[in-house]
């Protein structure tokens, strides 16, 4: 329990009777008082008790009930409250006295228990220690004030008592101990005379024990008689009381202002008792919607520092996430020289092909623009889940939804479902985006790469790779040459070996304006004849005057002009090209085919990156964000739900009454210690 006034707290040395030495000091005045004074139990809160002789067998019974009859001991205490203005307004906590050897039901290690038990209660510092001792013994092997030193070095908070002075043997006194020459005491030693066992039995009664013990100290001790005695141990105690809970109210203050800072926001979390029902769901639902908007735009009073959430995060979905996952998409991911030459071939049926079919292109390209489908419904999902996430942290931050358990999850079922109907939609039309590009392959887009300008950087490193080769074919041909002539008669002149590389660029022009994308594989107008077209690349057959040449020098010509790799080409693209096993023709259209692909991929790349964000922002986001306070109400705000949804548990209910109470008694201790305040003490 919190004691906020300073308390008493009376160690034994010796085992007295049980609780008399608390009674002899709380219930001084008892016996002089009128009928409006009582005590009563925390056992029996409800029971007064006006007679002292029946508030000391309910001590001894209760006494009996915990511990029974054998000299046991607890940590349960027996709380006794006296109400009466002659009393003293503190708490007196009367320990069990110090014993040595077990006896009865009492455990092996009773010492230390009760040792313990002591040191809980005297280690408060607002406590003063009253350590009780008897005068028949050594004062300097008191228990008491050694465990009083352990907590209380400097004696400001300790007072010593002594007992049993009508006990000492003949010819010996206590005057030593009771001056302080003995073991001096800073607040002092003061001595009594309590009730005898033998008194007790013979119910002799507090006045005359008082009255036998003024007499005992005028014949004993009559220089000390007015020191001494229960009746000084009580002006005594009163006025280092006062004195102590001077010095104590600085941290009393602090301490009570802590506190009711404490409870006054527990209430607050709790709430006051709810009486319009309506109106307190209505301010429940705006404030959720409200916060769920402030949190998505990005205008919460409670901005995190940990992590990204809400709008921030959707905003770090768009451009990190997605944005990154988009251009780790290949154009030519998935995509060999095989299956380009595999589509090539399919394109142009059971006819040899002479000319680059476009459909082909459609063909390839399409399929690397399906890949782009899977990471944008993926970033539908991770807007989604962070839609969800805000619903709970907006419940985390309202204290009324903690309060209405149900209302907190009908919010959370009516706003799931409502981003669930939103979801697909939103899957569909980003589908319906890439489904767009899909359906219609735009080679007229301004920032689509011109077949002619691709073609004439392919033709330009092609025709510098064929001139090499040709070069290096004629001189090894010109060495055969000269071998054989010396060893064979001289053969009519065989004509070299021709081959038209590629129209030229005026030829290429007038081509690709009469053929559209394609047209200059081949490609021609409505108006134009077929004769007309103009091939890409045709390999001239040799004049049929001419001489075949031999097997050798085919050999060496094929040796010496073999495939080369176009230096403005990927190397990466192509680390899978089979290169032994591919004509001229065949490298010119892989290389062609490859590098409109990757410009018109990343061309609509680059358009469903943007769009995407921009749909999964109409039509999940800003959707809910604007219906969502108009869908909570329309669901929830009805009166055959009110009692439901603003239903408390009795645990809440009753944590709200027992912090109200510790409220008001807070208040009331701080008003009333900024009176002691202002008292002067004498």
């Amino acid at each position: 329990p919190l004691f906020l006034s300073p308390s008493l707290v009376s160690s034994l040395s010796l085992s007295l009777p049980v609780s008399l030495f608390l009674l002899l000091i709380l219930l001084l005045s008892f016996l002089f008082s009128g009928p409006e004074e009582w005590g009563c139990f925390l056992h029996e809160p409800d029971k007064k008790y006006t007679d002292f002789s029946e508030i000391n067998t309910e001590i001894q019974r209760r006494t009996d009930e915990i511990i029974g009859t054998n000299k046991g001991i607890t940590h349960e205490s027996i709380r006794l409250e006296i109400f009466s203005p002659h009393v003293l307004n503190l708490t007196l906590v009367d320990t069990p006295g110090i014993t040595k050897v077990p006896v009865g039901d009492q455990p092996d290690d009773i010492e230390n228990l009760i040792y313990q038990l002591i040191l809980t209660f005297i280690s408060n510092p607002n406590a003063i220690i009253l350590a009780v001792s008897a005068a028949n013994t050594d004062l300097a092997t008191s228990e008491s004030l050694k465990i009083a030193r352990i907590v209380d070095p400097e004696g400001n908070r300790t007072l010593a008592v002594v007992t049993k002075l009508d006990l000492m043997d003949a010819g010996t006194d206590a005057m030593e101990m009771l001056t302080g020459r003995v073991i001096p005491v800073k607040l002092g030693i003061i001595g009594v005379v309590n009730r005898s066992q033998l008194d007790i039995q013979n119910k002799k009664s507090i006045k005359d024990a008082l009255q036998s013990e003024a007499l005992f100290f005028q014949r004993r001790y009559p220089g000390l008689s007015s020191r001494n005695g229960t009746s000084h141990l009580s002006r005594n105690l009163n006025k280092l009381l006062m004195h102590h809970i001077r010095s104590c109210l600085p941290d009393l203050k602090t301490r009570i202002s802590i506190m009711i800072s404490q409870y006054q926001q527990m209430l607050n979390t709790l709430g006051q008792p709810v009486t319009d029902k309506s109106q307190i769901l209505l301010q429940v639902i705006t404030k959720f919607a409200s916060t769920y908007c402030a949190v998505v735009e990005g205008t919460s009073p409670d901005i995190q520092i940990s992590e990204l959430c809400g709008g921030a995060r959707i905003c770090y979905i768009f451009h990190e996430i997605y944005g990154r996952t988009l251009k780790s998409v290949g154009p030519l991911d998935g995509l060999s020289t095989t299956d380009i030459l595999t589509a090539l071939r399919n394109a142009t049926g059971p006819r040899p092909s002479l000319f680059v079919p476009e459909i082909a292109f459609e063909l390839l390209v399409k399929r690397q623009i399906q890949r782009l489908e899977d990471p944008s419904l993926r970033c539908v999902e991770l807007v989604y889940e962070e839609m969800q996430r805000i619903i709970q942290y907006c419940g985390q931050q309202l204290q009324e939804l903690n309060r209405f358990t149900k209302l907190h999850d009908r919010i959370v079922d009516v706003v799931t479902q409502l981003l669930r109907r939103r979801l697909t939609p939103t899957n569909t039309m980003v589908e319906q985006l890439v489904a767009i590009e899909l359906a219609y392959i735009n080679t007229n887009h301004p920032d689509f790469v011109r077949s002619t300008t691709v073609l004439s950087d392919l033709v330009q490193n092609e025709s510098r790779g064929e001139r090499l080769r040709q070069q290096h074919a004629m001189s090894t041909s010109s060495s055969i040459s000269a071998v054989e002539s010396k060893s064979s008669p001289p053969t009519e002149k065989k004509a070299p070996k021709e081959v038209a590389l590629l129209p030229t660029v005026a030829a290429q022009q007038e081509a690709a304006a009469g053929g559209g994308f394609f047209g200059m594989f081949g490609g021609r107008s409505r108006e134009q004849p077929l004769s007309s077209a103009t091939p890409v690349l045709a390999q001239v057959v040799p004049s049929p005057r001419a001489e075949q040449p031999d097997a050798n020098e085919l050999r060496s010509q094929f040796a010496a002009t073999g495939p080369r790799l176009s230096t403005s080409v990927d190397s990466t693209s192509l680390e899978s090209l089979p290169k032994d096993g591919l004509s001229p023709r065949q490298r010119l259209e892989c290389n062609l085919m490859e590098k409109l692909i990757k410009s018109y991929f990343t061309l609509v790349r680059k358009t469903i990156q943007d769009s995407v964000p921009k749909a999964v922002m109409h039509f999940l986001v800003n959707h809910v964000r604007d219906c969502l306070q108009s869908e909570l109400v329309g669901t929830l705000y009805k009166a055959e739900h009110f009692d439901d949804l603003l239903s408390e548990s009795e645990q809440l209910a009753q944590r709200r009454q027992e912090a109200a109470k510790m409220l008001e008694a807070l208040q009331r201790a701080s008003h009333i210690i900024s009176e002691v305040r202002d008292t002067h003490f004498a």
